[in-house]
């Protein structure tokens, strides 16, 4: 372990933790960063993302329309249903704005907007070569700014008087020691890789979750916050959650397992009963509650099936999907009631009203006398071959996190902000998402948070 006193130690390895330890490095500080993971596989849940989304105020070369801040925040409302803080939430908002020319200039390059499912093509940019490029252009960076980094460094306890940071005690290579440094800036994730800590909350149906993401978001640092008097925020059974190839390994699938084909026909559960709207809204404001409904279904299993006129319209999963040509034979290959999924799809095609099917606006294309109903882009599902893909709750991050302040300072159960204590990305998340979810928000949140902590972590270690 280093024998150094550093300005500011960053703990974690992803997005948040870059942003912070290049930030600081910019403002004169002495940067350590520790990443748990060996280099191979550093870059925690970012190196899986793909996009971001940013206000601006007009088209550009790789954002077809302008994002208003008033939009953005509307957009927000809708799918947290006002769970949020507002001033925290109207800060990343307006922090955004510059991230189309700040993330270039640190090594990140931009791509024409995706097309299909996303919608995304106005609000959202793209990384060139996906979350994966982008972490290692920060890695990058960061090593020529002179950023200090250790791989296979787990911080396994902060020592804090009363709100104080002093030192992190960290285990690598088989031995264990002290880094002290004048601040920290916690970057490491939540606790969705822990399935005990999930079972607290979702008993045993926990064991049938997927894990998105990195196997190192074991929230220590989290706990860590927490036992040393961090006010808590958000609530321990929300996250968010996409539907996931149930094929998909146990962690670390990432975006390539993820199902973008439910609002293309309809999903059912274990007894081939429908539970949700499928076209409710479009898919980037819904795809990650999806993960939470399953989650609530027996078993933790669903089944999103599609006929022939859905075929083709998503990106397609890196599993094939189980094809049938009736749905008889198709029940037959998902272990469902071969009588209740045909019963289940002839009430649904029933309740098909007429429309001008168009999956790039909410269209007209609806039940009517169903329920739940389908709002948007029900089409009879009547056309062979099926196609069918088993799903589970895929875990991306939890939304439990310690509370914060303008400055990304950790704030205590008195209310006192802990002078040297920052954090950013997941681990505070909680306090702008209490429930949904907007695509490219996450990232949106741990880089202007990541910018703050680092910036305000330098300016207590250096002034």
């Amino acid at each position: 372990m280093p024998d150094r006193f550093y300005d500011v130690v960053v703990v974690g390895g992803g997005n948040a933790a870059l942003c912070a330890a290049i930030t600081a490095q910019r403002g004169g500080a002495d940067v350590l960063l520790l990443e748990a993971a060996p280099e191979a596989l550093r870059g925690g849940n970012s190196r899986h993302t793909r996009d971001i989304r940013y206000m601006h105020d007009r088209a550009g070369a790789f954002v077809t329309g302008a994002y208003t801040a008033e939009e953005f925040w509307e957009d927000l409302q809708r799918v947290t249903g006002g769970e949020t803080d507002e001033a925290l939430a109207r800060l990343t908002i307006s922090e955004s704005a510059d991230l189309g020319d700040w993330m270039p200039a640190h090594g990140v390059r931009w791509q024409q907007p995706l097309k299909g499912t996303l919608h995304l093509a106005r609000t959202n940019v793209f990384f060139l070569g996906g979350g994966k490029a982008m972490v290692n252009a920060y890695y990058d960076t960061a090593r020529k700014q002179g950023v200090e980094i250790l791989y296979e460094a787990e911080v396994q306890r902060l020592n804090v008087d009363d709100g104080v940071f002093r030192s992190a005690v960290v285990a690598r290579g088989g031995a264990s020691g002290e880094v002290r440094a004048k601040a920290v800036v916690v970057a490491s994730g939540g606790f969705e890789a822990n399935i005990p800590w999930l079972k607290e909350y979702w008993g045993e149906a926990a064991d049938h979750f997927v894990i998105r993401g990195t196997p190192y978001n074991q929230g220590r640092l989290l706990k860590e916050l927490l036992a040393h008097g961090a006010r808590p925020v958000g609530n321990p059974r929300e996250f968010h959650a996409v539907a996931v190839d149930a094929r998909a390994p146990k962690f670390d699938g990432g975006i390539v397992t993820r199902l973008d084909s439910v609002p293309f026909g309809i999903v059912v559960n274990r007894e081939a009963s429908r539970f949700y709207d499928e076209g409710e809204d479009f898919w980037p404001k819904r795809y990650a509650i999806w993960g939470g409904l399953i989650a609530r279904q027996p078993g933790q299993i669903a089944y999103s099936i599609v006929d022939a006129r859905g075929a083709g319209r998503f990106m397609p999963s890196v599993f094939p999907p189980l094809q049938a040509g009736s749905l008889t034979d198709l029940a037959g290959l998902l272990g469902l009631d071969a009588r209740a999924l045909v019963a289940t799809v002839e009430a649904f095609n029933r309740a098909v009203r007429p429309g001008s099917f168009d999956p790039s606006r909410l269209d007209d294309c609806r039940t009517e006398g169903l329920e739940p109903p389908k709002s948007h882009w029900a089409l009879p599902v009547d056309q062979p071959p099926f196609w069918a893909y088993p799903l589970r709750p895929g875990i991306t991050f939890t939304y439990l996190g310690v509370t914060v302040n303008r400055q990304a300072q950790v704030v205590l159960r008195d209310g006192r902000p802990a002078p040297n204590l920052f954090a950013a990305g997941e681990v505070m998340a909680g306090n702008i998402l209490g429930r949904g979810y907007l695509a490219g928000f996450g990232l949106t949140i741990g880089t202007v948070f990541g910018r703050i902590a680092g910036r305000e972590a330098a300016r207590h270690a250096v002034g």
